[in-house]
């Protein structure tokens, strides 16, 4: 098992904070492991197993309950009355009316609440508003780079799994079977990718027009990295398909995707104005992996792209907001607002070894004119400073801690 380090420390330090923990992302991407290594971490720490209580909604004891005061009637039973006991409600969002039997243990002193969900809907519904100040989410992805690498043991070759990472899957089982049996990956991911997409987005949201949706998440995994809106996503689509769809028909389903977390929407952010813009946004996919079984074609032109949606999960599991930069006349691909008030900027380009490319990456980063960190993230290994720019040999950034 590969210990997820930075999200078990996440865990670590909020043990027994008055606050529901609240574990989110797509299914398998590793949230009840984590939730198992936490306990095990636990149990170094003294706690008796008796004092621990773990049960997840999507399996088949769970089917016997009919409501959530059952389920509150049989955890409370079968805890100890006195010490601190900590309690692990697996996918709740199965259950109905699963707040209420969040805000009910909630009540209770000396219970440390932690919960996963796989859909945005978790926190979207009455959660959000019942519990609003009470809890903290964490959001889970798949392997970083760096847990990639360690799957493979410390002789691996980081170079050819860097090429490797960027056109396999991240997921935690996907990994396991790429060492294990690589002929079962792509049959795996496609049938996550079918969970995913009838489960937690078709049957959810009650959808009739599989196609449409379809439609829509090719687009968006085509358009890894640009900007694209609702309007002409149903403008192409109404040219490349025989769907005629509104406005507010593809926001519909954009919001879908995102709270299931197949991809994740990134807000455009004006450097020189210091304001959001609304309008439009950039999107990621949350396993390249899963976009490459979808994908009949994979251009060399498209690496830019894949190394831009590494670069931004990096980039969220480091902490802060991440938005996508614009200058006059210019992108910067990430802007990073860290808690603290302080930026980063970075621009993102597979190789930036001729001169041509190279000024048109730095043209952007420096027409910024604070002093905060910039940095171009490329594969070459030229590290040099240019005006306060510093250049970063991707695999080096990602491994680094």
């Amino acid at each position: 098992m590969i210990s997820r380090k930075t999200y078990l420390n996440q865990l670590i330090s909020l043990r027994d904070t008055n606050l529901i923990k609240v574990i989110t992302g797509i299914r398998r991407c590793g949230k009840s492991t984590l939730m198992e290594e936490f306990q095990t971490w636990l149990r170094s720490q003294n706690v008796e197993s008796k004092n621990i209580f773990a049960i997840n909604f999507d399996s088949r004891e769970s089917v016997r309950f009919k409501s959530w005061q059952e389920v509150y009637d049989y955890i409370m039973g079968r805890l100890p009355q006195n010490g601190m006991r900590y309690v692990f409600l697996d996918e709740v969002q199965s259950l109905p009316n699963f707040e209420k039997l969040i805000d009910a243990l909630f009540l209770n002193r000396n219970i440390d609440i932690y919960t996963t969900g796989s859909n945005a809907y978790l926190l979207s519904s009455e959660l959000g508003t019942l519990l609003t100040g009470r809890y903290i989410s964490i959001n889970l992805h798949p392997f970083s780079f760096h847990e990639y690498v360690s799957a493979y043991g410390e002789q691996a070759n980081t170079d050819r799994l860097f090429r490797q990472y960027m056109n396999a899957s991240c997921f935690p089982e996907a990994v396991t079977l790429s060492i294990s049996a690589p002929e079962m990956v792509n049959k795996y991911l496609k049938d996550l990718y079918d969970t995913v997409v009838v489960k937690d987005i078709v049957k959810r949201n009650h959808l009739r027009k599989f196609d449409t949706l379809q439609h829509i998440v090719n687009f968006l995994f085509d358009s890894v990295g640009s900007v694209v809106s609702p309007n002409n996503i149903a403008d192409t689509l109404r040219i490349t398909t025989t769907d005629s769809l509104s406005h507010n028909t593809v926001q519909k389903y954009l919001r879908f995707f995102t709270e299931s977390y197949l991809v994740y929407p990134v807000r455009l952010y004006n450097i020189r104005g210091k304001r959001l813009l609304y309008s439009n946004y950039k999107y990621y996919v949350v396993d390249l992996g899963l976009r490459n079984i979808l994908q009949t074609n994979n251009p060399v032109s498209d690496l830019g792209h894949k190394l831009e949606n590494v670069v931004f999960f990096e980039l969220l599991r480091r902490g802060g907001e991440v938005f996508a930069g614009q200058t006059d006349n210019g992108e910067v691909d990430f802007v990073v607002m860290k808690p603290n008030g302080a930026r980063e900027y970075y621009q993102v380009a597979y190789t930036a070894n001729d001169e041509k490319t190279l000024k048109r990456e730095l043209s952007s980063l420096k027409k910024i004119r604070d002093s905060y960190p910039k940095y171009l993230l490329t594969t070459d290994f030229d590290t040099s400073n240019i005006g306060g720019i510093q250049r970063l040999n991707i695999i080096d950034w990602l491994l680094a801690k």
